[in-house]
């Protein structure tokens, strides 16, 4: 966590003014241990409640520092008495699952890689132009790859293959491929 001066937190990068007067220059931090100790800088650990954790899966860390997991599928919002919530409109209020985010998050992929190339469509359709192979390729890759990933997506039982989706693919000896990660399998752009 922070460093720690008599009742204070020092701030990496800022002077700061001894108890006993002595004016310490900011790159107090290139102090060695030792020298840290003697000026009675010390160093707190974060409580396991303040360590960092990933906002894309869970919503924060309990007191005891266990992390509070986002829902995989989708939550239809209730009150404290256990009725729906409903939204001005009258319909149930829903909190989106990971599941229902990553599968949006693809869709909104694959339709930005498809728009740069829609007016080939366009043009196939008001002026009888065929389309380039290469393009019709690519449309229907980016199109194949969205679907893979929305089933990937949908095989999720558990909070862990979601995750697992976002994961960097590995050999046996645990250094990164070079693929990308399921979630990320798209073609390369032409």
């Amino acid at each position: 966590m922070p460093w720690k001066y008599a009742d204070g937190t020092l701030k990496e990068g800022r002077e700061f003014t001894g108890t006993d007067g002595t004016q310490y220059p900011k790159v107090w931090m290139r102090y060695s241990d030792s020298e840290k100790a003697a000026i009675g800088i010390t160093w707190e650990d974060l409580p396991a409640s303040a360590a960092p954790y990933d906002n894309r899966f869970y919503h924060g860390r309990k007191e005891n520092g266990d992390l509070i997991e986002k829902a995989i599928a989708d939550v239809n919002e209730i009150d404290e008495d256990g009725k729906a919530i409903k939204d001005r409109e009258g319909n149930q209020l829903v909190t989106l699952g990971l599941k229902s985010i990553a599968v949006a998050q693809a869709k909104k992929t694959a339709a930005s890689m498809l728009e740069p190339y829609d007016w080939y469509v366009t043009r196939k359709s008001e002026k009888s132009t065929a389309i380039p192979s290469a393009v019709s390729t690519f449309r229907d890759a980016v199109r194949t790859a969205c679907a893979s990933i929305e089933t990937a997506i949908g095989k999720c039982d558990t909070h862990a293959k979601v995750k697992a989706l976002y994961d960097l693919p590995v050999d046996s000896d645990g250094k990164l491929t070079g693929d990308p990660a399921p979630i990320n399998a798209w073609p390369d752009a032409i």
